[in-house]
């Protein structure tokens, strides 16, 4: 497919107060330096931020700009939305000087936006990863829910409650999202679908209680996928895959299993950027294999499931031990779904479980009814139910903490 000659990326960060010492917006910075005109699948594209925004006919007049570019359009949103406190219920995007009480005059209208990227000719996506307050809340989950937010557009990203103090890094989202864009996905050729990284993203991020997921539409060939090979003018000779490790017999050295799919192994790439320290990217990746399994073999198969044991594994790595635990217990529940609990790797899978419960520190009591549960289901397992309930009655002390 020949890409467009010319496409344009706008950054638009939404956050008030800037003249009364507020932080920079991490979450824009983080966008603006991750090269977004590498994003989007165009030979060439204007990037155009528009940090500590003043007045919504500016703002305007960038989008209108936009708008004019025949290629694909990016418009990637952060800050917060905002409800006027009085006449009216509009949704705003609040620029520099905005606040509940004078938004509906500083704030960009949400309706202005959707209207106007509506007018561009070409293929259109709208990311948004922006807070909004407890007024403005109920407003954002109505528009959300009747399909007034997208307002016919592509539309893909989270909105969460603004926290009791501004965050000092980049929001999880917009850093997950980014992570899967720049690995890009190995079977999706040059066009990436943002449902995928917006799914990756969901799935990665730890996301604050109560967020909002938006996903609406199809945005057609906006992102481009790095992920997706050269075009070659010969066929590419064949490389032999790299053997996986032996699988460890004892809990504390867990192992990583090879995927059943041994003509093209991403396992030895994967594990070199968690063993770089990539973790993120390293996560990304196998998390893209995974979709791929699902798509091709179904949730139950067991494609799908060694793709959630080596996401476990890059948990442990990256020392995440609680999500690791959570990730081994549903790859046992798998094999014992399969196998029965005379499964062999039933029960590896759940000793790995079961070590990485013990270094989850405060989230091992949320994880201890499935641990529990699992445990009845094998023979033999009584001892180390046994072990559980000490632990949670404190009878033994904590092996570690996260």
């Amino acid at each position: 497919m020949d890409q467009p000659t010319h496409g344009c990326v706008l950054l638009l960060d939404g956050t008030p107060d800037r003249r009364r010492g507020a932080l920079p917006n991490p979450t824009a910075h983080a966008i603006a330096g991750a090269n977004p005109r590498g994003f989007l699948a165009a030979a060439s594209a204007d990037v155009v931020q528009l940090p500590a925004m003043a007045g919504p006919q500016s703002v305007l007049a960038y989008l209108q700009d936009a708008v004019r570019v025949p290629g694909p359009l990016l418009i990637w949103i952060t800050g917060h939305l905002m409800v006027p406190t009085r006449r009216g219920t509009g949704l705003h995007l609040a620029l520099r000087e905005s606040t509940a009480a004078t938004v509906r005059y500083t704030g960009l209208p949400w309706e202005w936006l959707t209207r106007t990227l509506r007018e561009h000719a070409g293929p259109t996506l709208l990311l948004v990863d922006a807070e909004a307050d407890a007024h403005a809340w109920p407003h954002v989950t109505a528009a959300a829910h009747d399909g007034r937010l997208a307002d016919g557009l592509a539309l893909h990203g989270v909105i969460t409650p603004t926290p009791p103090k501004p965050s000092l890094e980049a929001g999880p989202y917009t850093r997950a999202f980014l992570t899967a864009l720049s690995v890009g996905h190995p079977t999706a050729g040059p066009v990436l679908d943002p449902a995928l990284p917006h799914q990756l993203a969901l799935a990665q991020a730890t996301l604050p209680e109560g967020f909002l997921p938006l996903q609406y539409g199809d945005a057609g060939p906006v992102l481009a996928n790095r992920a997706a090979p050269p075009r070659a003018t010969a066929p590419p000779r064949a490389t032999p895959a790299a053997e996986p490790a032996p699988a460890a017999s004892a809990p504390a050295e867990p192992a990583v299993p090879a995927p059943a799919e041994r003509a093209e192994d991403p396992l030895p790439g994967i594990l070199a950027a968690a063993h770089a320290g990539r973790h993120n990217e390293a996560a990304a990746m196998a998390a893209a294999w995974e979709q791929q399994a699902l798509r091709r073999h179904g949730p139950h198969s067991p494609e799908a499931a060694l793709w959630i044991e080596v996401r476990a594994d890059l948990a442990r790595l990256a020392g995440d031990h609680p999500r690791a635990a959570e990730l081994w217990l549903s790859a046992a529940s798998h094999r014992l779904d399969r196998g029965g609990p005379a499964d062999a790797e039933a029960l590896a899978a759940l000793k790995r479980a079961h070590y990485c419960w013990q270094h989850s520190g405060d989230r091992a009591a949320l994880l201890a009814p499935a641990l529990l549960a699992l445990w009845e289901r094998v023979p033999g397992g009584e001892e180390a139910a046994a072990d559980v309930r000490a632990r949670l009655a404190g009878e033994l002390p904590p092996v570690g903490s996260r």
